[in-house]
C-alpha cells in the first residue's frame, strides 16, 4: 500500500498549524472588535440546501456524499448487465449524462460544503427565531471544491466569514471595507488593493447593449479577463450567444481607467440609459466617500468595472482583495446579496458578507516572510531526565515555569544525554537544563542556550526572568 493523501489535501506540521493560527487568532480578534458572533455548520449539507446556488461552474465543483453505496451498485446492475461492461466502462464518468444524473440525483442526499455563505442562509431560516437582526456572524471552518489543484487553489481549503444580515445600510460595505484594512495590516501586509464592483453596474451593463436575460453569462465571463485576457473573453461571450454588434457596445467597458472619480464618470455616461446601472454607481460612490472621510491604514480601495465574481447571489456591491507584493490572485473577497435566504423561505432578508482566504494568506506571508516570532508555539526549555529522583525534583520546577507562561518540557524518559540533546537540537527548543546532584543542593540551574552553546548556572526566578 502506497501511504499518500487525495489530491488537493494538505497535512499540517505543528510548525505550519502554529502560522496558520496566528492568521485565524488575529482574524478572529477583529471579527470580534466589530461585533461579529461565532458560528458553526456541519462538514456536510443535504444536497439541494447547496446546489442550484453558484452557478453551472459553482455546482459541478461541489462534492456529493455518496451515503448508500450498495444501492448504487444494484442501480449499475439495473442499468447495464455488468458482463457487458468493459473496464473502461466501470467508472461513473463512462455512463451517459441521463445516467449520471439518475444516479446522481437517486444515490447523494449530501454535499460537502462548497462555500461558507450558502449554509449561513440556511442556518439563518432555521434559527430565525432565535436570532436578533441584524445578526452579525462569523466563521472559521474549511469548505471543500472539486477543483484542479494548483499553486493558492485546494480543494480543501479554510474560509473566515463575516457577514450582516437584516440590513439594507451601506455602512455595512463600508465598515467590511474597513475590516479587511485592519485585519491585513495587522497581519504585516503593507501593499494591498480591495477592487470595488457593483453587480448593479453589471446589469446595468447587460442592459444598455439589450441583453439584460444575459446578465448572468457576461458577468461569468467577464470574470475572468485578468486569467484568460480580453481575447479569450470575447470568444467566451460570443459563444454565450452575443451578437457582434452586441459584443461591440460592451467594449468600452474594459477601456474604463482612470481614478476612481474618472472611472465613475465615465460609467454614468455608459449607464445613462439605465436606471439599475446608475444605482449601482451611487451606492459604489457612497461607500468610496464614507471610506474616505474614516481613512484606511494600508490598504487601497479601487474601483474595478471588469471585477464581477462568478456566484450567482451577489446583487449589489463585490469586493476582492489581491496582494501587491506576490503573485497570488485574489486572496479575500465578498458582496452584497439582496435576498439569499429567500431560496430557504425567508423573504426580503439582505445581507452583506466578506471572506478572508486563510490558505492564500498564509501562502503570501510565507513568501513575504511577514510571520513573526511570537507565532511560534515550540517548546522554549526543555528539562533533561537524569533519573527518578532528578525528574521528581524538576517537574514542580516544569509547572513553575509553565504558569509563568513559558513552554516547557520534562523529557519522559532517563535516555542518553545525546539523544535527548538531539531531541532538543531537532524541535529548535531553546534552552535545556540539567539538574543533578550538585543543582539539588545548591538549589540552581544549569542552563544550556541551544543557540551559541552558553551555559550559566541561575536560579529558577532568574530563567523565568530572562525569558520573559
Amino acid at each position: 500500500m502506497k501511504v499518500s493523501i487525495p489530491k488537493g489535501m494538505r497535512d499540517f506540521s505543528p510548525a505550519v498549524m502554529a502560522k496558520r493560527n496566528y492568521i485565524f487568532d488575529t482574524i478572529k480578534k477583529s471579527f470580534q472588535t466589530y461585533g461579529f458572533e461565532q458560528i458553526e455548520t456541519p462538514t456536510m449539507e443535504n444536497r439541494e440546501t447547496l446546489t442550484g446556488k453558484y452557478g453551472d461552474e459553482g455546482d459541478s465543483l461541489i462534492f456529493n456524499v455518496m451515503q448508500r453505496g450498495d444501492k448504487l451498485v444494484n442501480e449499475v446492475i439495473a442499468l447495464k448487465n455488468l458482463d457487458e461492461l468493459t473496464s473502461s466502462e466501470l467508472t461513473v464518468k463512462n455512463f451517459n449524462p441521463s445516467v449520471k444524473n439518475k444516479i446522481v440525483n437517486n444515490f447523494t442526499d449530501g454535499a460537502l460544503r462548497y462555500d461558507l455563505t450558502v449554509p449561513f442562509a440556511r442556518y439563518v431560516v432555521q434559527h430565525q427565531n432565535e436570532i436578533s437582526f441584524p445578526f452579525k456572524r462569523y466563521q472559521i471552518q474549511p469548505v471543500w471544491r472539486a477543483d484542479r489543484p494548483q499553486k493558492g487553489r485546494y480543494r480543501e481549503f479554510y474560509q473566515c466569514d463575516a457577514d450582516i444580515i437584516g440590513s439594507d445600510s451601506l455602512l455595512n460595505e463600508v465598515e467590511l471595507v474597513k475590516l479587511f484594512d485592519e485585519v491585513l495590516t495587522n497581519l504585516g501586509m503593507k501593499d494591498f488593493s480591495i477592487k470595488l464592483n457593483n453587480r448593479k453596474i453589471l446589469s446595468g451593463i447587460a442592459e444598455v447593449i439589450g441583453r439584460p436575460e444575459m446578465i448572468i453569462p457576461i458577468t461569468v465571463a467577464i470574470d475572468k479577463l485578468e486569467k484568460i485576457g480580453l481575447e479569450k473573453v470575447n470568444e467566451e461571450l460570443t459563444q454565450r450567444g452575443l451578437s457582434d454588434n452586441e459584443l461591440r457596445k460592451i467594449q468600452p467597458l474594459f477601456q474604463i481607467e482612470g481614478s476612481n472619480a474618472e472611472k465613475l464618470a465615465q460609467l454614468s455616461s455608459f449607464l445613462k440609459e439605465s436606471e439599475i446601472g446608475l444605482k449601482g454607481i451611487e451606492e459604489t460612490q457612497f461607500i468610496l466617500n464614507t471610506v474616505a472621510d474614516l481613512g484606511l491604514r494600508k490598504a487601497k480601495l479601487e474601483v474595478d468595472v471588469t471585477l464581477a465574481r462568478g456566484l450567482d447571489y451577489y446583487t449589489g456591491a463585490i469586493f476582492e482583495v489581491v496582494t501587491n507584493e506576490a503573485n497570488m490572485g485574489s486572496i479575500c473577497g465578498g458582496g452584497r446579496y439582496a435576498d439569499l435566504t429567500g431560496i430557504f423561505g425567508l423573504k426580503d432578508m439582505s445581507g452583506v458578507g466578506i471572506s478572508f482566504g486563510a490558505d492564500r494568506i498564509y501562502d503570501v506571508m510565507e513568501e513575504l516572510n511577514l510571520f513573526p516570532e511570537s507565532a511560534n508555539t515550540a517548546t522554549q526549555v526543555l528539562f533533561i531526565n537524569f533519573g527518578d529522583k532528578e525528574a521528581a525534583f524538576a517537574l514542580p520546577l516544569v509547572y513553575q515555569l509553565r504558569e509563568a507562561g513559558i513552554r516547557t518540557e520534562l523529557y519522559p524518559d532517563a535516555a542518553k544525554m545525546k539523544k535527548q540533546m538531539k531531541f532538543a537540537n531537532d524541535k529548535q527548543i531553546p534552552f535545556t537544563v540539567m539538574i543533578g546532584e550538585e543543582e539539588m543542593i545548591s538549589g540552581k540551574l544549569s542552563v544550556k542556550n541551544m543557540e551559541n552553546g552558553e551555559q550559566s548556572t541561575i536560579t529558577v526566578e532568574e530563567l523565568i526572568k530572562s525569558i520573559n
